[in-house]
């Protein structure tokens, strides 16, 4: 069976190994689920106009790499990451995971939805996406702290105000230059601005791919190998040379290593 990508978390994991999560598109809102059956879509609010999509990833497109890197990789085999279809959840997500640790993110990011945001009923309990821009901007200080988002507080406010004033500009983007427009977000600097394009777009030849979870995996994939240590500026050089200025190639390189490091987990 395809592997499923399920890093944003948005994605919930039930003992019987379905992996759920709801979505909000253009024209409404979906759940989506992945079990043994394969890969379900359902529309639960709205219409079903706008359909969430999902980017598969090859291994046959990855670069010359370390042989242990490239067995652990190949041995995914064909996987497929939903491409966010809602930039501001994309954006909203990337600035929950500034400063704290992926776990802590997790938390914070499924309390904000469930608290602010709109429940639906999915296949083995509640989902949530995130609240609007326009929500976002009527919460009192204190709701910010009640979920644990006070620190990230400025910096959702003022994506809410700039998203309402010129997403339509940056939803037609691909993913760098819409990196690149993200960071005139106040506290929306070059790895948060990049995060939030990739998961929007799908495009991880645009991820910041000296992340922390892109060298964590690889070396857990390849603990032979000589990676940069850990302050060594290094490692992203040596990550986009392997692709040798294919974007294909870089793109399936990063998205199938963090795929690993979830699929691992």
């Amino acid at each position: 069976m395809t592997v499923l990508t399920t890093d944003h978390p948005a994605w919930h994991a039930y003992e019987d190994g379905t992996r759920a999560r709801a979505v909000r598109t253009n024209s409404g809102i979906w759940v989506l689920s992945h079990d043994r059956d394969g890969l379900h879509r359902v529309c639960v609010e709205g219409s079903e106009d706008a359909k969430p999509e999902f980017v598969a990833t090859d291994p046959e497109n990855l670069p010359a790499v370390p042989q242990a890197l490239l067995e652990g990789l190949t041995g995914l085999g064909v996987t497929q990451r939903l491409a966010n279809p809602w930039l501001w959840d994309a954006i909203t997500t990337a600035i929950l995971r500034q400063v704290v640790r992926a776990d802590q993110a997790r938390k914070v990011y499924r309390a904000w939805c469930s608290a602010y945001g709109i429940t639906v009923e999915g296949p083995h309990g509640p989902l949530s996406v995130a609240p609007a821009p326009d929500v976002v901007l009527d919460l009192p200080e204190e709701k910010f702290a009640a979920v644990g988002a006070k620190f990230h507080r400025t910096a959702l406010l003022a994506a809410a105000e700039e998203y309402q004033h010129v997403h339509s500009d940056w939803e037609v983007l691909h993913a760098s230059p819409l990196a690149t427009g993200l960071t005139r977000i106040p506290r929306v600097g070059p790895w948060t601005a990049a995060a939030a394009a990739t998961d929007y777009t799908g495009d991880f030849s645009a991820y910041p791919h000296d992340d922390l979870a892109v060298r964590t995996w690889a070396a857990k994939i390849a603990p032979d190998y000589a990676w940069p240590g850990k302050k060594d500026k290094a490692f992203g050089p040596l990550w986009t040379g392997w692709a040798r200025g294919d974007r294909t190639a870089l793109h399936t390189l990063t998205l199938a290593t963090l795929t690993w490091g979830a699929h691992a987990r």
